[in-house]
C-alpha cells in the first residue's frame, strides 16, 4: 500500500472518530449544550459573589439586587430556563456591546466566569 493511501485512510478513520466523539447539539443551541463545571459546589459561591460585585455590581446591582428587568441576573431562569447556562457564557465572554455589556472572558477567563454563575444560581427567583 502507498504511503499516500495510508495516510489517506488513517485521516478518514481519524475523521469519523473525532465525529463520533463530538458533542452532541440540541435543537436551540447547534454548538451543544454548555454546562457550569461548577454545578453544585457550595465551595464556589463565596467566590463567585465576590467576584460578581467587584466585576458586575455596578451595572446588576450588589449581589445581584438590581430592579431594573433587563439587568435583573436573578430571573436567569425564569428567563432562560435550562438554557440559562449557554445565554450567561455566550454574553459575558461575548459581551453584548449594543446594551452596555462589555467582552469579559478576556478579563476574567473561564474559570472565573463560571464562578460567577454558580453564585448567581444561588440568588434565582423561584418560578
Amino acid at each position: 500500500m502507498s504511503w499516500r493511501r495510508a495516510l489517506s485512510l488513517h485521516a478518514g478513520a481519524l475523521a469519523a472518530v473525532l465525529c463520533l466523539a463530538a458533542p452532541t447539539a440540541d435543537a436551540q443551541n447547534p454548538a451543544g449544550p454548555i454546562a457550569n463545571p461548577f454545578e453544585g459546589r457550595a465551595d464556589v459561591i463565596d467566590e463567585g459573589r465576590s467576584l460578581f460585585n467587584q466585576y458586575c455590581a455596578h451595572c446588576h446591582g450588589t449581589n445581584a439586587h438590581q430592579g431594573e428587568r433587563p439587568r435583573d441576573l436573578r430571573r436567569l431562569k425564569l428567563r432562560y430556563g435550562s438554557q440559562a447556562p449557554r445565554i450567561f457564557y455566550e454574553a459575558v465572554s461575548n459581551g453584548r456591546l449594543e446594551k452596555g455589556m462589555p467582552v469579559w472572558k478576556s478579563v476574567l477567563g473561564e474559570d472565573m466566569l463560571w464562578r460567577i454563575f454558580t453564585f448567581l444560581e444561588t440568588v434565582q427567583t423561584p418560578p
